[in-house]
């Protein structure tokens, strides 16, 4: 995949195949626009496509991991950074624009995330509000600082929260929980996410990168095949009976106990030794594009 400085993030690759996303408008709080939500996707989708990334980290730089879009009105420019994708226009000057708007530009960026099978984890620096929100939610795992604040708070402004946070909210802390935290604005403090199930874990500001990235090599050093298809089976079920459930486990796991990283799971345990997942991986693995660390 492509790295170097987009418009609104920049992107460099981890070693084993860590894909960090840092979000670098600081001086809007990381506030989201077409053009960033456009390259953002096909970013994820390079990330989707490219055997040698295995997790996809997001962050944010300055005070905010994402505030939201970018509603200041202002001019907004990319200096030094390239476009992935051609500018179309961003609609929503009419009803059906608006809709238009949503289905094509805003809410894929929150579908990409969801349709990767590779694991996402959302490092939350900052302020995480509205399309910020969202976007940490429907990554996979979030990890906050001690100084992260989260909330949707679209009713501030008279907006709906159009981008799939109701869903994403309903789906991590429930129906009464998320009519209390959308129709009373709410934003919360890193520990109160905590406590709500919007994050996994709470660190302090220093330890937030170190601990994201320690998470994606663990993540990283497991079996890639089988955890994508748990994740993808993961999410399924939450949509399944649990007999539709048990056939597509079923399914998956014909391919799975196929995969060579199965037969080098059980070599590995017979011989009381940690097993080297993923050489299909690292055969193909290209040398350049990649950053230390």
């Amino acid at each position: 995949m492509e790295t170097g400085k987009f418009r609104g993030f920049e992107v460099s690759i981890h070693d084993p195949g860590i894909a960090l996303v840092t979000f670098d408008r600081p001086e809007r709080l990381n506030g989201t626009t077409p053009q960033m939500k456009r390259d953002l996707v096909e970013t994820l989708l390079q990330a989707q496509m490219d055997d040698a990334i295995r997790v996809i980290v997001l962050t944010g730089s300055g005070r905010a991991f994402c505030a939201g879009d970018d509603i200041t009105g202002r001019a907004v420019e990319y200096p030094g950074a390239r476009a992935l994708v051609p500018d179309i226009p961003p609609g929503h000057n009419h009803p059906t624009g608006t809709y238009n708007g949503l289905r094509a530009l805003s809410q894929p960026l929150n579908l990409a995330v969801r349709n990767l099978d590779k694991l996402t984890i959302a490092a939350v620096n900052g302020l995480a509000i509205q399309t910020g929100l969202s976007l940490a939610l429907a990554c996979d795992f979030a990890v906050a600082s001690t100084e992260a604040k989260l909330g949707s708070a679209t009713l501030r402004f008279g907006f709906l929260p159009d981008e799939g946070g109701q869903f994403l909210l309903v789906e991590r802390i429930g129906v009464a929980k998320t009519m209390d935290f959308l129709m009373r604005k709410r934003i919360v403090s890193a520990a109160e996410a905590l406590d709500l199930g919007l994050v996994h874990e709470v660190v302090p500001p220093a330890e937030l990168m170190p601990r994201a990235m320690g998470l994606a090599r663990e993540l990283a050093e497991g079996p890639q095949v089988a955890m994508r298809m748990l994740k993808r089976s993961i999410y399924n079920a939450a949509e399944m009976t649990f007999a539709q459930a048990l056939d597509e486990i079923a399914a998956k796991t014909a391919v799975s106990d196929h995969h060579p990283d199965a037969a080098e799971g059980v070599k590995a345990f017979q011989e009381k030794r940690k097993p080297r997942f993923n050489r299909w991986i690292e055969e193909r693995r290209p040398a350049a594009t990649r950053s230390p660390g």
